[in-house]
């Protein structure tokens, strides 16, 4: 049975907890910046590391996602025959995507800034818009 003087305790083993310094060791020297504060004693800077690479990464692949769409919108109008509905629905979903890449492109500009604005809801409205409206006329081509 475990005593108080068994490395067990009386509780059970002891558990050690990494985020905690080991009692026998010395303190951890102390940072002279606080958590809230970046090394000028302001607020901490944003990390121009992964997180921008990953959302401009996102923002390309969408529009390349969007880019395919169109193209199958417009393959679809000409294997179908050109009538006047068909040409009407390619080029508003090009124009679509024209749009889309408007905003995207506007966005990944604003991502390499060191601490970019967030989406405005007018950009996140427009880049829906354009979604909504790409689906729309692929699928009116799809008819």
């Amino acid at each position: 049975m475990a005593g108080p003087d068994s490395p067990t305790g009386p509780q059970g083993p002891e558990r050690h907890d990494p985020q905690s310094p080991d009692p026998g060791s010395p303190d951890p020297p102390e940072s002279p910046e606080s958590p809230d504060q970046g090394s000028e004693g302001g607020p901490w800077k944003r990390d121009p590391g992964l997180q921008p690479e990953r959302t401009r990464l996102a923002w390309r692949r969408t529009t390349l996602a969007c880019a395919v769409a169109a193209s199958l919108a417009a393959r679809q109008a000409l294997h179908n025959g050109t009538g006047p509905v068909s040409v009407v629905c390619a080029a508003l979903a090009a124009l679509a995507w024209l749009g889309f890449l408007g905003v995207a492109g506007r966005r990944i500009r604003a991502m390499s800034a060191p601490r970019p604005p967030a989406l405005s809801p007018r950009a996140a409205a427009a880049a829906a818009g354009c979604t909504l409206a790409l689906v729309a006329f692929g699928a009116a081509l799809a008819r």
